[in-house]
């Protein structure tokens, strides 16, 4: 994919609106709407993010942040399709192994150095390697990019990673195979410039306010953990006088009820519903609560490695915990949002992929039920003789509702007794990643929208099979399906192959449902992936 000069021209045109006298005079001008006078974006996290180094984060809100003060070669517009960001444009060798990336020449770092093709050299080589040991690390396999495989296993270094810097505007990135869906990768944070002399010169300690340097539209000027993360605009930023808003507040508030108070109460402009609430929230404020398709799937992971429980390695108890699961209640009875029961790990929403007809999902929840009796009692248990796990969720009201009602189905139905665990935010990832754990809750976001970016989390080699699931017709299946013409087969057959051997339970894919602002414009609703913008948002008067 190349961009058109009708489209950088458009750019231009675009730019040259937005520093008119009417932007001056306080209205969009584009829409003509009249702007509010104070122009702070304030919302709410769940918990502090794991990290603001790009290339060291591993949650969703953390990316988020990380959007914010840092720019990739590519951004999304509201529709989820490739716009500029560092780069103006690329183009793909005949054989679709080499991308070069025509990067502006108008980027600057917030300290005033220019953004050069180096910096994204250091930052992908150091995402790589060993020594920083990034939880995303995978991530520079998953791109195919040549010789990440052997960096990641520590073979070769960091430095016979396949990108170069041709010139200072010129990034070359050679891959092992075709990957059609490469360019959408680069949207993903794990694989945002570093600023190499900001991370020599500090260390750990880079990312702490007085010290970072960023690219992005905004730069951090305040950081409280478990509190608050304050980012204002970047003036170095190549498009700043193009951004409305001026100041992001991030608010982490571990209680999804006090968040709504907080939003009611006109505290924050974004929260997201309390779990069951969004039914009497979208009567009582129709033009505030907001509800569509997100590319995520919500689900709950056995640990199948030789820490984990024996009795989950028979696929029998597997697959009656998920048989006996009734997502519909789960969906419509406690979440309350229109999220979707799943029955597959890929949900429908993401692009190119049809989901498969795997058995038990067109069964009758009865049907489901009566097959979950026999598994359990063929694999030894019964009231007198139950099965018995520790659950592990992180700390939230909502993940709690949906834990106490799987529980609840287990026990009624097959005598099952589970003992309930939550975990602060990092110290759950820590154990799910090390595998101190029985039944642990997942939920993961599409890195890009392509039915990849969950199913190679099956792959025995991913980063994130944090319950250490090994198939080798997986891993050959989804190898395949990088370079074949049409990836659907493959990824039916795999699909299938989960539903067979269930080392997941998949529960619903996701609807994001928010308490919005009114005076909060051009949130991204329409793209699944939910890559949002602070510099695209805007305020407009009451």
């Amino acid at each position: 994919m190349k961009f058109s000069k009708s489209y950088l021209l458009a750019s231009v045109v675009g730019t040259a609106l937005l520093s008119t006298s009417a932007f001056a005079a306080g209205v969009h001008p584009e829409t003509g709407e009249k702007l509010a006078d104070e122009q702070t974006f304030t919302y709410r996290v769940l918990d502090e993010h794991s990290s603001f180094d790009p290339q060291v984060n591993e949650d969703v809100d953390g990316s988020e942040i990380a959007r914010n003060l840092f720019e990739g070669l590519y951004n999304q517009d509201n529709l989820g399709n490739l716009v500029p960001g560092v780069a103006l444009s690329h183009t793909v060798s005949d054989d679709k192994l080499t991308y070069t990336f025509k990067l502006r020449d108008n980027a600057k770092w917030s300290d005033g150095k220019p953004v050069t093709a180096g910096d994204f050299v250091f930052a992908w080589r150091r995402l790589a390697s060993p020594e920083l040991a990034s939880p995303y690390q995978w991530y520079a396999e998953l791109m195919s990019v040549e010789n990440a495989d052997k960096i990641v296993k520590g073979e070769m270094k960091p430095e016979e990673l396949g990108i170069k810097a041709l010139n200072d505007h010129t990034l070359e990135v050679k891959l092992t195979k075709p990957l059609p869906y490469f360019a959408s990768m680069t949207t993903h944070s794990s694989t945002f410039p570093s600023p190499s002399w900001a991370i020599e010169a500090h260390g750990t300690e880079w990312t702490k306010p007085e010290n970072i340097v960023s690219n992005g539209a905004y730069k951090l000027v305040k950081h409280v953990p478990q509190e608050t993360a304050i980012m204002e605009r970047n003036s170095n930023y190549w498009d700043n006088e193009n951004t409305i808003i001026e100041k992001v507040e991030t608010l982490v508030i571990n209680d999804e009820n006090i968040a709504l108070t907080r939003y009611l109460a006109g505290e924050l402009d974004l929260t997201d519903a309390p779990a069951g609430q969004f039914p009497r929230l979208k009567k009582e404020y129709p033009d505030q609560a907001v509800v569509f398709p997100r590319l995520c799937s919500y689900y709950y992971t056995f640990n199948l490695s030789d820490s984990g429980l024996k009795e989950f390695k028979d696929p029998r108890v597997r697959k009656a915990l998920s048989y006996a699961l009734d997502r519909r209640v789960i969906t419509d009875a406690v979440l309350q949002a229109g999220q979707f029961p799943a029955y597959t790990f890929t949900p429908a929403v993401t692009a190119g992929f049809k989901v498969p007809d795997v058995d038990y999902a067109g069964w009758t929840q009865a049907e489901r039920d009566a097959k979950a009796r026999e598994l359990i009692a063929a694999a030894g248990f019964s009231k007198d003789n139950p099965l018995e796990f520790d659950l592990v969720y992180n700390t939230d009201e909502g993940h709690k509702k949906v834990a106490i009602a799987m529980t609840q189905m287990w026990k009624q139905k097959l005598g099952v007794k589970v003992n309930m665990n939550n975990m602060e935010w990092k110290t759950f990832l820590n154990e799910r990643r090390n595998q101190n754990f029985e039944l642990a809750r997942g939920a993961w976001c599409g890195d890009y929208n392509e039915a990849s970016t969950f199913l190679d989390l099956m792959n025995s080699e991913s980063g994130y099979n944090d319950g250490r699931f090994n198939n080798s017709e997986v891993d050959d299946l989804l190898d395949d399906a990088k370079s074949a013409a049409d990836p659907q087969p493959n990824y039916t057959r795999v699909e299938e192959i989960l539903a067979a051997e269930m080392p997941i339970i998949p529960i619903y894919h996701y609807t994001e449902d928010y308490m919005m602002n009114t005076q909060l414009k051009n949130w991204p609703i329409k793209n699944a992936e939910q890559n949002w913008y602070a510099k695209n948002l805007y305020k407009v008067a009451k």
